[in-house]
């Protein structure tokens, strides 16, 4: 008996659609059907017109834009020479993630679902919007659709006679099966960051080893925040830029960290594994190398330091051989416990290496096969490029707040890359970040009389530094920049630089410096004070007005 088949699409920024996205993976896999569960970029969409029953799980993210890996599907789903009958077979649903406190709130879920039904799909159900200010969450919405969804399903595609749901009792089996090597079998020169081929321009998968030239804090040391100029070396990578783009870096946990969650887990950091897919057809997690240590999969892969979702406690739950955390992880995993989740992970920001502290029995028990599947990938972090190339030739500036907060938690809680990209001292040795570069999405003028009104509070000027070095490198001189920080003496960031150039007649500078007087001082009081500069740059001048905070 074949089974029936089930496409599941996602396209995701931040992880939630693609968690979404294998969720239902799991529930297809509980109806007995054959279930692959792909990024929108990742799968051959001139396939499609071939497909009978897919779900498309989609974030929308910015001002209603697609997530990054399903742009090249959305370029190719609204090209204009499409038949309108191309999908007439599909019987297709869509479940759209968004964010109702932006205008587009989930605009890339609803333009999907008239597309979809334009090229003659059938919908199943009218698409689903789920929404991140809800209370309970998207899962608000996403649970009740779930089940409507597969009430629809079986009633067209029933499962065989003899079969039956696997119950939510059973675990479902790994993904991936890890298996140790011998301790005495060869090791092959591999699974450090190899310096890509010259003919790949770097990207996520081949990202470039850069060198740290310089890290510098710009703060005074008494400031409460630690801002820091740091810079690469990309000479021979291949990488271009302009202003207003943005690089993409690749973190990794720090060694405490993984230390401790490898005893915690009974792990050995230097034991050495392949990994196995259980199905044929899933292809290995692309950014691990094999053989690998499970101190590599730890520091590089394993987002240990990330605040875990739902999944994750139903997930552990299964692993549980004591009653009274198994009781827990899964009330933390049901649509009643959502309230108490949030309150425990998300309020405090409580990290899933932390929530395992708090499980020990059940930690010590999870099979390293269902690592995987338990611990999302570390996602890469986006910064402002904050140089020129012309001004600054095969290197990459920027300007980086260590991230660093206080929630009920005793520990303060600080940002994972921010907090490893202050940690590293190039005058220490050779030190290398994974980074690789994407398009912005501010683009400056082209034609070089028309002047520029930037207003970049606090790190917000970093692709303002960028855009003025640019557009001094080719002599033009409409640069007006409205810069705030807290106080001149302690976070005037570039303020030398900012200054030769007023000097020299490039720039026209606005400061607000909010603590260093009685009342409050802000960027926008300076620009009403300012208001007829201005007004006479956009009216006559059509200076084109950037913002960035």
């Amino acid at each position: 008996m074949t089974e029936q088949k089930l496409l599941i699409l996602f396209g995701s920024q931040t992880g939630t659609a693609q968690d979404t996205a294998e969720r239902i993976g799991r529930e297809a896999k509980r109806r007995h059907f054959q279930c692959r569960v792909e990024a929108l970029d990742s799968y051959e969409v001139a396939n499609l017109i071939n497909e009978l029953l897919v779900v498309f799980v989609c974030a929308t993210t910015g001002q209603g834009d697609p997530p990054d890996n399903m742009k090249m599907f959305w370029r190719f789903l609204f090209r204009k020479n499409l038949p309108p009958s191309s999908l007439c077979q599909l019987d297709y649903a869509v479940l759209g993630l968004g964010d109702s406190s932006y205008p587009k709130f989930n605009f890339v879920a609803k333009k999907l679902h008239k597309r979809v039904l334009q090229l003659g799909g059938n919908p199943l159900l009218p698409v689903a919007l789920g929404d991140d200010q809800h209370d309970l969450g998207p899962d608000a919405v996403v649970d009740p659709w779930l089940q409507a969804l597969w009430d629809k399903i079986l009633a067209l595609y029933p499962l065989p006679p003899g079969l039956e749901i696997i119950s939510p009792d059973v675990r479902l089996p790994p993904k991936y099966t890890l298996h140790y090597l011998a301790e005495d079998s060869p090791h092959p020169d591999g699974g450090l960051l190899q310096p890509t081929a010259p003919r790949t321009v770097p990207s996520e998968l081949h990202p470039f080893p850069a060198r740290m030239v310089s890290n510098q804090r710009v703060t005074a040391e008494s400031h409460f925040q630690d801002v820091r100029l740091i810079e690469f070396d990309v000479v021979a990578s291949g990488i271009t830029f302009n202003a207003g783009d943005v690089v993409m870096i690749q973190p990794q946990n720090c060694p405490e960290d993984v230390q401790q969650f490898c005893q915690l887990l009974h792990l050995d950091p230097d034991r050495r594994f392949v990994l196995k897919p259980t199905e044929p057809g899933t292809s290995l997690p692309a950014l691990l190398p094999q053989p690998c240590t499970i101190r590599y999969l730890v520091t590089h892969y394993l987002d240990i330091s990330c605040v875990p979702r739902r999944s994750f406690f139903e997930l552990l739950s299964y692993f549980s051989t004591n009653e009274l955390e198994r009781e827990k992880l899964q009330e933390f995993s049901s649509a009643q416990g959502q309230e108490e989740l949030y309150s425990y992970c998300n309020r405090p920001r409580r990290t899933t290496l932390e929530a395992l502290w708090d499980f020990p029995h059940t930690t010590c028990a999870i099979p390293p096969d269902y690592l995987l599947d338990l611990i999302p990938r570390i996602r890469p972090r986006a910064f402002s490029i904050a140089s020129s190339m012309l001004a600054h030739p095969d290197r990459i500036q920027i300007l980086m707040a260590v991230v660093q907060y206080k929630t009920r938690l005793s520990k303060p809680r600080r940002g994972l890359c921010s907090t490893w990209l202050a940690s590293l001292n190039p005058e220490q040795g050779d030190v290398r970040v994974p980074l690789w570069v994407k398009k912005g999405g501010m683009k400056f003028p082209a034609d070089p009389d028309t002047p520029v009104i930037m207003i970049g509070p606090g790190t917000g000027v970093a692709p303002f530094r960028a855009a003025i070095q640019e557009r001094v490198a080719q002599g033009r001189r409409g640069n007006c920049l409205f810069f705030g920080c807290r106080q001149k003496s302690k976070d005037f960031y570039c303020q030398a630089e900012w200054e030769e150039l007023v000097t020299k007649g490039f720039l026209t500078l606005f400061t607000a410096f909010s603590r260093d007087q009685e009342e409050k001082v802000y960027v926008q009081h300076r620009i009403r004070e300012n208001r007829r500069l201005v007004w006479e740059l956009l009216s006559s001048g059509s200076a084109h007005v950037y913002l960035a905070g």
